[in-house]
């Protein structure tokens, strides 16, 4: 794994996903737009912290995700 910088967030523009129901549920939030990164906080605590991961990883997870990969 390459080392990479954690981006600034104060100004990020955090979104739901849309399977995240309008109850709040068990969700997470991420903010587009970072070369390389993607920002993935949860929405329960959106003062906490982020994690940043390599967007390479995040499109392996996101996909492993719709194929079920990581059950139920």
């Amino acid at each position: 794994m390459s080392s990479m910088n954690t981006p600034e967030l104060s100004a990020a523009m955090w979104r739901k996903s849309s399977y995240s129901g309008a109850n709040g549920g068990n969700c997470v939030e991420v903010a587009p737009g970072f070369a390389g990164v993607v920002p993935v906080r949860d929405s329960k605590d959106p003062n906490g912290p982020a994690l940043a991961f390599e967007a390479s990883a995040w499109a392996a997870f996101v996909a492993g995700v719709k194929a079920g990969d990581f059950g139920a």
